[in-house]
């Protein structure tokens, strides 16, 4: 079967381009894709080249942020669930192409274990924002948040659900840095600096953090909050770092813990799902812009991994479709 798909011929290319779909297996579904999103961490750096190793090598299809409808399901699969909205983790399902994760594709065989269904969540399109919104949940998880004052650093896509989860999950004072006004204003947090305009030691005086989450990826960030912790804090590593350089001196003097989060844990993305069906995570803030993927996509990734008031871009795989009329993004400029 011949699909469309996202493809990452080389080094900073990209384009739309057919490609080949394996059979579908007895415990596989067949999904079509109506909407996935663009990863600003992972797919950057594939797409400048600096994760030369399998399973990105060129060519790929990026994507591990996908919602469509099951269309087929193979013969040792639930046949009810033809027709159902699920989110897709990926596929390495083609026979022509590589998989980064397999998501960025107009149809999708995938084992049927790989999918979550969102039959509870109202507006399906939402569903984009489970593995965002799973690996927040999971650093949260790990900082232990209850009773305790948190220091998030980033209010990007992550740091902005990371946030709104403390605070559901009994943060005693949620405080961030972010120097985008716009992120910042999309932020939760009890008590929110931007860095670029105020003094950061004068607008968190008096205050001495249980936790840091730094969802920044960038060193000098997290050694600029460590000054801020406790004694015997813990700092929770929630970006993705090229190497470790810590200020080792108050590492020492504090006696602070460090926590590496990986992804997230089994049952996350049904969790995550769950709260976002019963409005206790608004997910979908993080949804600030939207295009057709028959536009111009690769002005379209330039966007997504450049400006920083684009904290998640959603493509549209069937721009004929009725609009959900409660649709997830909250601004509808590319």
């Amino acid at each position: 079967m011949k699909s469309k798909a996202i493809v990452f011929s080389g080094v900073r290319q990209v384009s739309l381009s057919e490609v080949t779909l394996k059979p579908l297996s007895s415990t596989d579904v067949l999904v079509e894709t109506y909407w996935s999103s663009i990863s600003t961490g992972t797919e950057k750096m594939a797409y400048n080249g600096l994760i030369p190793s399998p399973p990105f090598i060129y060519p790929f299809i990026p994507g591990y942020e996908t919602v469509g409808r099951i269309i087929e399901a193979g013969e040792h699969v639930n046949q009810s669930l033809i027709g159902k909205f699920a989110y897709v983790a990926g596929s390495f399902g083609y026979t022509d192409v590589n998989a980064a994760f397999g998501g960025a594709s107009q149809y999708i065989a995938c084992p049927v274990d790989s999918i979550t269904v969102l039959d509870s969540i109202a507006n399906p399109q939402c569903g984009i924002a489970l593995p965002l919104g799973a690996t927040a949940l999971h650093i949260v998880d790990l900082a232990k948040v209850k009773d305790s004052k948190v220091l998030v650093l980033g209010q990007g896509a992550v740091g902005i659900l990371a946030t709104e989860l403390a605070r559901h999950m009994g943060a005693k004072l949620v405080a961030v840095t972010e120097p985008h006004q716009n992120r910042l204003q999309l932020s939760s947090a009890d008590l929110k600096v931007n860095p670029d305009t105020e003094d950061v030691s004068a607008a968190l005086a008096g205050h001495e953090f249980d936790v840091l989450i730094d969802s920044t990826g960038i060193m000098s960030a997290i050694d600029t909050g460590l000054r801020f912790l406790k004694f015997h804090g813990v700092v929770i590593f929630g970006g993705y770092y090229q190497r470790m350089n810590i200020d080792y001196s108050q590492a020492f003097q504090k006696e602070l813990s460090f926590i590496a989060a990986r992804q997230w844990a089994k049952g996350d993305l049904e969790r995550v799902r769950d709260l976002i069906a019963g409005k206790k995570l608004n997910a979908e803030k993080i949804f600030t812009h939207q295009c057709r993927v028959d536009e111009n996509i690769t002005s379209v990734y330039l966007q997504a991994f450049s400006d920083p008031d684009c904290l998640k871009m959603i493509l549209h795989w069937k721009p004929e479709a009725v609009e959900q009329e409660s649709a997830c993004y909250l601004a509808g400029n590319t």
